[in-house]
């Protein structure tokens, strides 16, 4: 749940045909196919039914953490595909009538592709605005912007020259007396002309205080084409991981990004 404040764009809850067609094609996993003759299945595999965290247990296989509760078990893959990194992701999956041991649930997977996973960056001071940019950017509500499993995962919009890597960034806010307030920043260096299209991003949100079991309001702010911006998100601190200590990466974008 989040609070939208000075918001005035249109919202939208489809995402732009570059993001879906990464997903859906280049990152294929398992037995089900996306040239199947049946157009409902077709279309049903094409687009992503959840957002989750890829995690590898003590053993290092790979589970699913679907939100802050609940666990998925995949039966057709053992290893995660991006290594030993913990990683936000996109997934397609079917629930499958199959033992699904200590986790929630036993699924088969269609597709899974990660997305940009990134810790807060540093506090750079005075050279903030200069490394980390003030270009705007639009932060879209749609159901992949949340707060959940100790990551705030971010759909956003701007322009694209396709010229250069754009560099987004989550700051602790300067002079803030709430711990809990956090700024995303967007360097586009200089590639500010061509066409409007979406990006996603998850930041890893263990450099901010524990708030030990409580839900808190985490704001979220953000240079929009109209000027500044906020929202509020429910937050909670993760409560456990595993492994203990996993790794968060930036890992491949569909555009170019870092």
């Amino acid at each position: 749940m989040f609070n939208w404040r000075n918001q005035t764009m249109k919202f939208n809850s489809v995402f732009s045909k570059a993001l879906l067609i990464t997903g859906a094609i280049v990152c294929t996993i398992g037995l089900q196919s996306c040239l199947d003759d049946d157009d409902n299945n077709y279309y049903y595999l094409r687009y992503p039914n959840a957002l989750v965290t890829v995690k590898s247990d003590a053993e290092g296989s790979m589970f699913l953490q679907l939100d802050d509760k609940t666990t998925l078990l995949p039966t057709n893959v053992k290893k995660s595909p991006f290594g030993d990194k913990e990683v936000r992701a996109l997934v397609n999956y079917d629930e499958v009538d199959e033992s699904s041991g200590d986790y929630n649930k036993a699924v088969h997977i269609n597709w899974i592709d990660s997305i940009l996973t990134k810790p807060i960056a540093p506090d750079l001071g005075e050279e903030n605005d200069e490394v980390y940019g003030t270009d705007p950017v639009e932060i879209i509500n749609d159901w992949v912007t949340l707060a959940e499993d100790g990551y705030l995962t971010l759909r956003f919009r701007t322009v694209w020259g396709g010229q250069k890597k754009h560099f987004v960034n989550l700051l602790l806010s300067q002079g803030s007396e709430n711990p809990y307030e956090v700024e995303f920043r967007h360097n586009a260096y200089g590639d500010v002309y061509g066409t409007t299209d979406d990006g996603l991003v998850a930041f890893k949100l263990d450099g901010l205080p524990d708030t030990e079991g409580k839900t808190v309001k985490l704001k979220l702010k953000w240079k929009s084409f109209s000027g500044e911006k906020s929202a509020e998100f429910d937050y909670c601190t993760r409560k456990s991981v595993t492994p203990s200590n996993p790794e968060a990466a930036a890992v491949r974008s569909n555009l170019k990004l870092e």
